[in-house]
């Protein structure tokens, strides 16, 4: 049966309205990716001019604070005692190793130490790294996002590849190179917080499987000396950071903003 000319007009024009939806919504897409870029650009250079000088000066007064403190004051103790050793009263041990479950053929009682497990219920963690290390994580982050933003804002300012007038080019490249290794060390500092608290945790593990060994009690506190250590360095650092990343884009701010001249085509 075939269909009137009425009916086939219709499809046709059913088939331009959708056509012509598609091409809207694409065209609004782009519209807002476009606003959103030029937006993510102006907060950017923003956060560049007005935040990291902020930044430079508020971490270097946390780091002032911190290296006031004397190392030896941050010790915190395993809090696991050192059980009293039994003496066998003038006998010889046993070369024969006892069983423990109590099924001895021979019934004779278990000489030993007793091993005391966390005899006064969890072991603390370390008080005065622990609220230095929660205040100095927020700036680690913010220097992570902040390092993102200035890769991608630059990434957006990178002109369409051409022939000759790259130096401009290779600045954006170089700064935003520095970008990026400023985000992955900013990752590395995370990363050492959580080492720190695993590394801590064995060691007291340790304290409480041989509590008679002096040298892992010791080594809790040169372990919590060494992470102080790391906090000040690491402070030190985000605020190098910070300081290098706005002075390289503050006195190369015209190439990286504009990398190619326009009157380089009056030149020829």
């Amino acid at each position: 049966m075939k269909r009137s000319r009425r009916t086939r007009t219709i499809e046709m024009v059913d088939d331009s309205v959708v056509a012509g939806t598609g091409e809207t919504t694409t065209a609004r897409t782009v519209s807002q990716v476009s606003e959103f870029i030029e937006n993510f650009k102006k907060e950017t250079e923003a956060l560049v001019t007005n935040v990291f000088p902020q930044k430079v000066l508020d971490i270097e007064d946390v780091y002032r604070k911190m290296i006031a403190e004397k190392v030896s004051t941050v010790h915190e103790g395993s809090h696991i005692p050192i059980p009293e050793p039994l003496h066998a009263d003038g006998e010889e041990p046993s070369a024969k190793k006892r069983r423990l479950d109590g099924n001895c053929n021979d019934g004779v009682p278990v000489q030993g130490t007793p091993v005391l497990v966390f005899p006064g219920g969890k072991v603390p963690y370390n008080q005065y790294i622990h609220t230095w290390a929660e205040r100095i994580k927020p700036i680690i982050m913010d220097l992570m996002e902040h390092a993102n933003m200035v890769k991608m804002w630059i990434s957006f300012l990178i002109p369409k590849i051409e022939d000759g007038n790259n130096f401009g080019v290779s600045i954006q490249e170089d700064t935003m190179a520095e970008a990026r290794q400023v985000e992955t060390e900013s990752a590395t500092y995370l990363d050492q917080l959580s080492r720190y608290y695993v590394t801590r945790a064995k060691i007291i593990s340790k304290i409480a499987k041989y509590p008679h060994v002096e040298d892992y009690r010791q080594s809790v506190r040169e372990l919590d000396e060494k992470q102080v250590i790391c906090l000040r360095l690491t402070l030190c650092e985000m605020r190098n950071h910070y300081a290098s990343l706005h002075d390289i884009i503050h006195k190369n701010m015209d190439k990286i903003k504009k990398p190619r001249s326009g009157n380089v085509e009056n030149l020829y």
